[in-house]
This record gives structure tokens, sequence and C-alpha cells, in this order.
């Protein structure tokens, strides 16, 4: 029975079981979680064993299904890296890239790259999963990730993916007409504050420096969200300050919908890294795309 047991299925488990979810794995794989859910049923009808236990909330390995998911991770790979190696031969890379990114990283900076490098491979497709919860990027199926300037886990390469950024404290002009400028951090808490929150529940405070002083803020306000458009659409209606990306709000910067506050406490920062493992065999989209970065880098000067 498990001679005959389809590549396809044990393809399939393998990312339900790294993911610990139908859902999550058929995210990565641009799948149905109802095609991976029949997959890994196929598989235990022909193998008679269960392999995953289901509840509502998670899906884990059976201990039968811990030892074939140990058994077949370095298997699969061995077969990735034969058909990879079959791809160095190609005049340009075929494959899919599969990138887990920080949702400022989606919205600001792939959109400059990505056109360009899809236009000079176009063997290669992308698939970027946007948010903003720390995972482990491989056991999740994913080829590379991105960060912003966090301790990498061991054995992973960085390489700069953008040149450094800035954050900026802006508001509306009728929300400093009618309340005022802050000169300095701490005035800041004089003032309605729109915060944003993170997946994890966490709401950063709010960091200025000048000078080689640090200063933290957590302001107060009327406002906390998880979603960047409610915060900058609440800014713009004259709600309060935000503290976000200078990018997200460049093009109100420049047609006067909002206006910057204690721009001299708030120096550029070092921008976002890809990393991927450095002992592991790099498929070749990930080394055309980590190439088109590094020319992109020389080319920009970052």
């Amino acid at each position: 029975m498990a001679a005959d047991a389809d590549f396809a299925d044990l393809d399939a488990f393998t990312a339900v079981a790294r993911a610990r979810g139908f859902r999550g794995a058929a995210s990565v794989r641009g799948v149905s979680a109802s095609s991976l859910s029949e997959a890994v049923r196929r598989l235990e009808a022909r193998l008679g064993v269960r392999l995953l236990n289901r509840t509502t909330r998670s899906v884990t390995p059976t201990e039968a299904g811990q030892k074939l998911l140990e058994r077949l991770t370095p298997a699969l790979a061995d077969v990735a890296l034969a058909l990879d190696e079959v791809n160095a031969f190609r005049d340009s890379p075929t494959g899919t890239l599969r990138l887990n990114v920080p949702t400022v990283v989606a919205r600001v900076i792939l959109p400059r790259l990505l056109p360009r490098f899809l236009a000079a491979n176009p063997g290669v497709s992308i698939e970027v999963t946007a948010e903003d919860t720390f995972i482990d990027v491989l056991a999740a199926g994913f080829d590379a990730g991105v960060r912003y300037d966090e301790r990498m886990e061991k054995d992973m390469i960085a390489v700069p993916l953008a040149g450094p950024q800035r954050f900026v404290v802006v508001g509306a002009p009728a929300y400093f007409a009618a309340h005022g400028r802050p000169l300095h951090p701490r005035e800041v808490l004089d003032h309605a504050c729109i915060r944003h929150r993170f997946p994890s529940g966490v709401s950063h405070a709010w960091e200025f420096e000048k000078d080689g002083e640090v200063i933290r803020i957590s302001p107060s306000g009327p406002l906390i969200s998880t979603s960047i458009d409610l915060e900058l659409a609440s800014c713009r209606a004259g709600v309060g300050l935000i503290a976000t990306f200078e990018d997200f709000v460049a093009e109100d910067l420049v047609a006067g919908r909002l206006e910057s506050a204690l721009d001299d406490w708030l120096p550029p920062f070092t921008g976002p890294l890809l990393y991927y493992p450095s002992r592991r065999h790099m498929p070749a989209p990930l080394r055309a795309f980590v190439d088109f970065i590094k020319a992109e880098r020389l080319r920009q000067n970052w």
C-alpha cells in the first residue's frame, strides 16, 4: 500500500504538517484547503493509518505522521534539489519563489521591485504572503522571509532589500491649527494620537532619537487599530497624530493633506533585509531574486 502513495499526496501532507493547518498550507501553496484535505485523506487511506490529529483549533501530526514527516522532509528536499539542478541548464530560471514579508514591504517596496524582476525572469512566479507576525518561514514552506533589523535565526544569510527608511509623525493641517504642533517628543503626550496594534497584540512605543538621546513615548488617544488604512484616513480627517513609515504618507505630505512634526528627532534607520538559509541549496528563482536586488543596490547606491 505504501508504495502506491502518490508523490503529490505526500507533498500535500508535508505542507499541512509543517504549517500545522490546512488553511495556512493552502495559502502558501496557492491551492484550496479542501484539495489538501482530500489529498491527506487519500494518503491515510492508502497507508491505513491516521497521520494528522484534526480539531477545530489545530492540526498536529500523530506519532506515525511525525515519523513520516521526519523521513519525507530530506527526501522531498533532495527531489527539489534534483529538479532545480536541471533548472540551471535553462536560459532563464523557472519555478515559484515563496516570500513571507511584513505588510509595509508588500505595500511600498515590492511594488517597485517585482514588476521589473518578473519582466526579466518570465519563467518565475512569486507568491507573497504579507503579515506582521514572526514565524519560522522555512517550516511554513517559504523560500525566504523579510525582516527589519531583528536578530536572524542561526545559519541565515541576510541581504538588504531596500535602502534606509524612516518614521514620521504627521497630522492634518486642521489638527495642528486647532491643537498646536509638538516641539519635543514629550509634548506628544499632550496630543490625541492614533496607534497601531500588531497581530501579536503589541502596540509599540513611539521612539525618538537626537544627539545620542533616545526617548520612548507611549501616547494615548481616541483610536487604536490593526488597519493602517483606517489609521491614515482618521489622521487625514483630523482625529489625531500618527507615527508611521514615511513611505505611507509621502503623497499626503507632498499634497499638503498631512504635515510632519519632530522631523529632527526621527533619523533614518536600516531598511528591510531579505533572509534565507545558508546551509541549503538555493532554488533558482531565489538565486535570481537575490542577484536582482544586489544589482539594484549597486544601481541605486543604498
